[in-house]
C-alpha cells in the first residue's frame, strides 16, 4: 500500500515518488499543516488549486477538541474535513516540549494538563496509537520525547533511548490495532532524536533501521532552539544511517532556506506551522526575504506581493490592496497571505524537483539562496 522511488538525484538531492493508498506524492514536498484538522484561513479546495499533495493535522490538539473519537465516528478525517488526498498526523511529541509547564514525562508516558480546559490527559505509546487511529490519517508517527535542541548529552541520550523504547510500544500496538480488516489503511513511521549529537544521531537512526520494515523515516527534535548550522549538520550526520530507499521527513521545519538546505542533504517532506503564521502577522515570503506587508512604501503600490507568483493572492490583488487590508484589520487580509505563503512554499519545492531532474539543482539553489539572502536589512 506504501512504496517510495527514487525518480532522480542530484547530488544528495533526490526526486522521488511516495504512493499511498490515497494518491501518489511527489518529492521533495512541503504539507501545509492543518493542526485542528484545517489549514488556517484556508479552504481544501484552494489547498487543491495550489497543487498540495499531502497535509499534516496533529494529534494531540484533535483528541482534546473535538476529539479522535467523534471524528471517527463522523468516518475519519479525510471525511471530516473534506480533503481527501493523503493526511499525515503528528503525534504529540512535539507537545512534549513546547508545552513543557503542562507536562510530566515519566516512562509510561506523559501527562498533560489540557491547554484549554485543564483537565489532566495521560499519553502513552499505546493510547496514541488509538487516537491516530481513531483520526484516520494515511502516515501516523510515533510517540516521542522531544527536547529542547541545546539540550547536553546526558538529556539528548534519556530523550533518544525513552522515543525507541516508546517506539517498541508503538509498533505493538499498531500491529494489535490493524489486525482487524475494518482497520483504516496506514503506516507508522518512526522519530530519530538525539539533539545536536551527532554520536546519538547515528546510534538512533541505525537502531531504528536496525528495526526494519518501515515505510519511511522521520527526522524530529530539530527547529527547536538549535543554530541553523547545527540543524543542517544532524541532517549530514543521519544521511548514510537512514536507508535511501524510504521518504525522509524533516519534522517542523517550513522556511524557505531550510527547506533547500534540507533538499541539498537527502530530505523529503517537510512540514510547518510558519508560512500561515506569518499570513496572521502581515508578513509575505518572497525570493528576496520576507516583507512586512504594513510597510508605508505598499501604500500605492499597484504590483503584486510577488510579480512572477502564480498564486491567487498576486493573480488578483496589488501590495496596495493587501495592505489596506492589514492595516485595516479585515480578515481577508490574513487570509490572502496565508494563501500565497503556503503557495510560495509548495511551488519552492516543485522548483526544487524540476531542477534536481534536471541536474543543475545544486547551482540553482545555491543562486536562489543567494538571493534571498541579498537584502542586508530585511523587512
Amino acid at each position: 500500500m506504501f512504496s517510495f522511488e527514487i525518480q532522480s538525484s542530484s547530488s544528495r538531492a533526490r526526486a522521488g515518488v511516495f504512493r499511498t493508498p490515497r494518491g501518489a506524492v511527489e518529492t521533495p514536498v512541503f504539507m501545509p499543516v492543518g493542526t485542528l484538522a484545517t489549514v488556517k484561513a484556508l479552504d481544501p479546495d484552494e489547498l487543491r488549486a495550489m497543487h498540495a499533495q499531502i497535509i499534516l493535522a496533529n494529534a494531540y490538539h484533535l483528541h482534546l477538541r473535538p476529539g479522535d473519537e467523534m471524528v471517527h465516528r463522523r468516518g475519519g478525517l479525510h471525511r471530516f474535513m473534506a480533503w481527501h488526498g493523503p493526511i499525515l498526523t503528528d503525534s504529540g511529541g512535539f507537545q512534549v516540549f513546547s508545552l513543557a509547564s503542562l507536562n510530566r514525562v515519566n516512562e509510561d508516558g506523559v501527562t498533560f494538563r489540557s491547554h484549554i480546559d485543564g483537565s489532566s490527559r495521560h499519553f502513552t505509546p499505546e493510547s496514541v496509537m488509538q487516537i491516530e487511529t481513531n483520526l484516520g490519517a494515511d502516515v501516523i508517527m510515533q510517540f516521542d520525547h522531544v527536547i529542547p535542541g541545546q539540550s547536553e548529552h546526558a538529556a539528548a541520550l534519556d530523550a533518544s533511548e525513552r522515543s525507541i523504547r516508546w517506539l517498541e510500544r508503538c509498533r505493538n500496538e499498531f500491529a494489535r490495532l490493524h489486525a482487524d480488516a475494518d482497520a483504516p489503511r496506514q503506516t507508522l513511521f518512526p522519530i530519530v532524536q538525539g539533539g545536536i549529537h551527532a554520536d546519538l544521531r547515528r546510534a538512533a537512526a541505525r537502531r531504528i533501521a536496525d528495526m526494519g520494515g518501515w515505510d519511511g523515516y522521520a527526522i524530529g527534535g530539530l527547529s527547536v532552539g538549535e543554530a541553523k548550522p547545527d540543524m543542517y549538520a544532524m541532517l549530514e550526520t543521519c544521511d548514510d544511517a537512514i536507508p535511501t530507499d524510504r521518504p525522509r521527513y524533516l519534522m517542523g521545519v517550513g522556511y524557505p532556506e531550510d527547506l533547500l538546505e534540507g533538499v541539498a542533504r537527502g530530505v523529503d517532506l517537510f512540514d510547518c506551522v510558519a508560512p500561515t503564521r506569518m499570513g496572521r502577522n502581515a508578513a509575505a515570503l518572497t525570493p528576496d526575504g520576507r516583507v512586512n506587508m504594513r510597510r508605508a512604501e505598499f501604500r500605492e503600490d499597484d504590483r503584486p506581493i510577488v510579480e512572477e507568483c502564480a498564486c491567487a493572492c498576486c493573480r488578483r490583488f496589488s501590495r496596495a490592496y493587501v495592505r489596506h487590508l492589514v492595516q485595516a484589520d479585515e480578515m481577508l487580509g490574513a487570509r490572502l497571505l496565508s494563501l500565497h505563503n503556503v503557495h510560495f512554499l509548495i511551488a519552492l519545492m516543485r522548483d526544487a524537483r524540476r531542477h534536481i531532474v534536471a541536474g543543475d539543482f545544486d547551482a540553482w539553489s545555491r543562486g536562489w539562496l543567494a538571493r534571498y539572502h541579498s537584502d542586508p536589512s530585511p523587512s
